[in-house]
């Protein structure tokens, strides 16, 4: 069983979470810092590696979670235009094209790895899809993709891969593909989920940023940090906020509290 909850509240820590968030200061040197910033894309590409494509589940919640994917158009066959930028290994780009057929999608990824498993899929079509490898804090999103002519961004799980300092280059790349007055969906880990705080210490970069023990990093986002974020790249905010939820595993009686941050940004 489960419960979800949506709010602008962030989760409460119990007094033990807290004291043990509180002794947590120790930051990873900067010689290390700058050592995982090099090899980003050779730990997501071991990642990769490592777990083929059986490490996330297909994601079959994006339509019922994002309305805006059917709501967006103007009629009810209209062909849609998106853009997945950092799509894995298709877990969220198949299931999608699968159940809408009126979709064409861009999707791109760092890893070359994951781009040639989307590519060897069954469903991956060149007529449905075009996927490209991308750095989107420095590769133009323009030699792939033409101005204006997106739709719907989607930005799942992504963002908070990426250095902090360098998150509003990814907005601004994709502010640049988005057609004026469309959106990007977004959903990503919110600040005291549970996998921020089962970090051992020595794990942390940054405020709320910590490194896993492959090398892959991870920020934690308060509302007002995302808020910010877009709202300084010239993005309006329409929806943002916490989605709370409780994770039952009624075997080992343990309750996780999964916290993550879901919102939904407009180019004017």
């Amino acid at each position: 069983g489960a419960f979800q909850k949506k709010g602008h509240n962030a989760r409460i820590l119990s007094p033990e979470e807290a004291e043990r968030l509180a002794k947590d200061r120790v930051l990873v040197s900067e010689f290390k810092q700058l050592k995982l910033e090099k090899e980003a894309q050779k730990n997501w590409d071991l990642f990769y590696k490592r777990n083929s494509t059986n490490f996330f589940k297909d994601r079959h919640w994006t339509t019922r979670e994002f309305q805006e994917l059917k709501a967006c158009r103007e009629f009810a066959d209209q062909k849609l235009t998106i853009l997945e930028a950092g799509c894995g290994v298709g877990n969220c780009l198949f299931p999608l094209l699968e159940e809408d057929l009126n979709i064409f999608a861009y999707a791109c990824d760092f890893s070359p790895r994951a781009v040639e498993y989307v590519k060897k899929n069954a469903l991956y079509s060149t007529e449905r899809c075009k996927v490209f490898q991308c750095d989107l804090t420095k590769d133009d999103l323009l030699e792939n993709i033409p101005a204006d002519s997106v739709d719907v961004v989607t930005l799942i799980f992504v963002l908070s891969a990426i250095h902090p300092d360098k998150m509003h280059l990814v907005l601004k790349n994709i502010y640049k593909v988005l057609k004026p007055g469309k959106c990007v969906l977004f959903r990503d880990y919110g600040l005291y989920d549970h996998a921020m705080l089962r970090f051992k210490s020595g794990s942390k970069l940054g405020e709320n940023f910590y490194v896993r023990q492959d090398g892959t990093r991870s920020y934690f986002f308060t509302e007002e940090f995302l808020s910010q974020l877009f709202k300084a790249e010239g993005y309006e905010q329409v929806v943002n906020e916490y989605v709370q939820r409780e994770t039952v595993n009624r075997k080992e009686d343990l309750r996780v509290p999964r916290v993550f941050l879901q919102s939904k940004f407009q180019k004017p």
